[in-house]
């Protein structure tokens, strides 16, 4: 941040959809609900769990800290989004930018190491379900998830503030719905090559890394459910891994190809769908992949709500 005042660009404009003018109308009232559902679907399950002590397991404690992950990551991302979308000349101010591209990669990354913390999870309990109580015990949760934030923190300190070291000197059209790294490093006035290098490593250390080993771990719990006796439990137990899969493969794979070519590869426009996969669709997907479609979740609700009802009875 050292030149961040040898920038002359106080400003930066948002482009959004702007090619498409007659479509932005619509996209608005489209994220507008997915926001919300992301907002009530994920904040259903942070009081759930916090709330019904029987949900107080590694589990359920990762999926909590996940779901305050997704509520963070989209609220630093859809307010200003609707904004673009919703203004004909978009506008953030430098801070403002900052501030964003800050949030977007503290919680993105906390949100990888906590998908392949939970993968560990679904490992250690579905393979080695005698001694899952000494794999994944108090301590070694309590790493992982501290881990996971602090891993965010560091990660986005680093690069946001490298970011925004280099000068910004004209134009400032960001190609983009936000303040991402890749659109807003092209209007950097500076070569950026050892960034880009950085950026390319840093993405495979946090994201395919990471990935991989997911991978791992559910080829490993695939080949135990092989093995269970009972088709029912198979077939429950495939269903819910191909659910995660799913949205692993989502965030993962459209987050390493926005962020392992920062400044080039594919068009704008095709950067923009693939953002909106890991920023929309995942928080939108996982409280139901890992939360409505549990038996145990939906149990822990039908408790509180039968309480609440006795109370207002009383």
């Amino acid at each position: 941040m050292k030149r961040l005042n040898q920038s002359s660009v106080v400003e930066f404009i948002l482009l959004g959809f702007s090619n498409y003018p007659e479509l932005q109308g619509q996209l608005f009232g489209v994220f507008l609900v997915v926001y919300l559902v992301i907002l009530v679907g994920n904040d259903v399950i942070i009081v759930i769990i916090s709330l019904e002590q029987s949900l107080y397991v590694p589990m359920y404690l990762f999926l909590l800290n996940l779901s305050m992950v997704e509520v963070s990551f989209s609220t630093a991302i859809m307010p200003e989004m609707l904004v673009v979308l919703s203004t004909a000349r978009a506008t953030i101010p430098f801070a403002g930018c900052f501030a964003q591209m800050f949030f977007i990669l503290f919680f993105g990354v906390t949100e990888c190491f906590l998908l392949g913390a939970m993968a560990y999870d679904r490992y250690a309990a579905i393979c080695h379900p005698l001694n899952y109580s000494v794999i994944m015990n108090k301590n070694v949760f309590t790493k992982l998830v501290l881990f996971s934030w602090v891993s965010g923190i560091v990660t986005a300190t680093v690069q946001t503030t490298w970011v925004f070291s280099f000068p910004f000197c004209g134009p400032n059209e960001i190609n983009h719905l936000f303040c991402e790294t890749p659109p807003v490093l092209k209007l950097a006035c500076a070569n950026t090559f050892f960034f880009e290098v950085y950026a390319f490593i840093g993405t495979i250390l946090i994201v395919i890394v990471p990935f991989l080993l997911i991978l791992l771990s559910y080829i490993r719990i695939l080949f135990a459910i092989l093995k269970m006796p009972s088709n029912t439990g198979r077939q429950k137990a495939f269903s819910t891994c191909a659910s995660h899969l799913t949205s692993v493969t989502l965030f993962y794979g459209t987050a390493s190809m926005t962020y392992l070519q920062p400044k080039s590869g594919y068009s704008p426009d095709t950067k923009k769908v693939m953002s909106l996969a890991y920023t929309l669709l995942t928080p939108l997907l996982n409280p139901l992949i890992y939360s409505l479609r549990n038996s145990e979740m939906k149990r822990a609700l039908i408790k509180l709500w039968q309480r609440r009802v006795n109370l207002h009875t009383f």
